[in-house]
């Protein structure tokens, strides 16, 4: 089959590799019928190299088409349609018993002190082959693949994979009051999902950005925004807008390659040169984020006022500003997606035909697998309007 493969930074290629088999009794494999190019992929285009093995599938964000399934399953057949959560969790242990499946005991990744696998996403989260391919593995698949009907496009529920389940959480777990406000630092896909959940669940929001096409498609959903390319100080303009105090909530869905880092992009770029077995200690026993979101997030919100951390960040000893947080009584909230948790509340909303969080408008480029390395590079530079990019094998 053609797959997506990591051999080096900003080198991703499509190669002819082996068919995925059905390994486990509770395996299955899909064709896969739509792929997206999540932001957290660029982290490893980017800055995560030496945590990878070239010849890596990547890929955690697919639907398709159940091709077979093992001895062991008795929910799923060929040719149910699924989504396939980003994170592997077994559904019976005790951390899934909680609904915390993004830390699933199961599938726990123990040698790298890490929680539930992922897929496609460095030997950090298994190191297991992912989905941007024609064919894909799904272990624990007893629990994990979500069924969806046949008919609309995979456009309307493929986003169940991660970007609405994560942004979904994002929300829930900012704690916007009744009536209340929350700012988005970050307009890409989970943003605008996190921020479209927010006013649709009656919240104003505001979002920061500082890329055109990301601001426009917000505003096309009612969300107040601020040009970050405009303003020099948000958090003075996010103050001047609410009273002086800031809003009660902020979701910082940008992460660890935030603009206005210096210093730290010059030691990811360092970090980066050296040898994977140098380098890869080095960014887990280091700081190595650049911490402009989250540092404008604590300026932003008010005082006691809750962060949620969406966007993934990758050091061990980032330096935060205790004492500012502390004085102000800051509650911070982060994590992976524990996607299956949230797919009652969405399943909802992406079957309206309404579409209530405009899933069809999320989506700005659909492109073939084969042309993935062009995709990639588009997506990393946001050129032509790049907000979201689905791959069709």
């Amino acid at each position: 089959m053609k797959a997506v493969t990591w051999h080096g930074k900003r080198d991703v290629r499509v190669e002819e590799v082996a068919d995925p088999a059905i390994k486990e009794p509770n395996d299955a494999v899909i064709r896969v019928t739509s792929t997206g190019i999540c932001g957290s992929d660029l982290h490893l285009y980017e800055v995560l190299g030496p945590f990878m093995a070239e010849g890596d599938i990547l890929g955690h964000e697919a639907m398709g088409v159940v091709e077979e399934v093992g001895s062991a399953i008795g929910n799923l057949k060929p040719g149910d349609r699924v989504v396939i959560p980003f994170n592997i969790a077994c559904g019976h242990c005790h951390m899934c018993g909680m609904e915390l499946y993004a830390q699933c005991e199961t599938t726990q990744v123990r040698e790298q002190g890490m929680g539930a696998a992922l897929f496609g996403y460095t030997k950090l989260y298994g190191r297991v082959p992912g989905g941007q391919a024609e064919y894909l593995r799904v272990p624990e698949a007893q629990f994990g693949p979500i069924k969806v009907p046949d008919g609309p496009p995979d456009e309307r529920f493929v986003y169940l994979s991660d970007v609405l389940p994560t942004a979904w959480q994002a929300v829930q777990y900012a704690h916007v009051p009744d009536g209340g406000s929350v700012t988005v630092f970050g307009l890409g896909p989970i943003g605008q999902m996190s921020a479209r959940i927010a006013h649709h669940l009656g919240h104003r929001v505001i979002g920061v950005d500082g890329v055109h096409a990301r601001l426009e498609m917000a505003r096309r959903h009612g969300i107040e925004v601020i040009d970050a390319s405009e303003i020099s100080d948000v958090p003075e303009e996010i103050r001047h807008r609410t009273a002086g105090r800031g809003t009660d909530s902020v979701i910082d869905a940008v992460g660890m390659e935030a603009h206005g880092s210096p210093a730290a992009k010059i030691a990811q770029t360092l970090t980066g040169l050296l040898p994977g077995a140098v380098a890869a200690p080095l960014m887990t026993n280091a700081g190595i984020d650049r911490l402009a979101a989250l540092s404008q997030a604590i300026d932003s919100v008010r005082r006691g006022g809750v962060i949620s951390v969406v966007g993934v960040y990758g050091g061990m000893t980032d330096p935060l500003p205790m004492l500012r947080m502390f004085d102000r009584g800051i509650t911070l909230r982060m994590g992976q997606a524990h996607v299956k948790r949230w797919i009652s509340a969405l399943m909802p909303l992406v079957g309206d035909d309404c579409d209530p969080l405009g899933v069809m408008d999320l989506t700005t480029h659909r492109v073939p697998l084969e042309q993935a390395p062009m995709a990639y590079e588009m997506f990393q530079k946001k050129a032509d309007g790049a907000v979201k990019i689905l791959l069709k094998p």
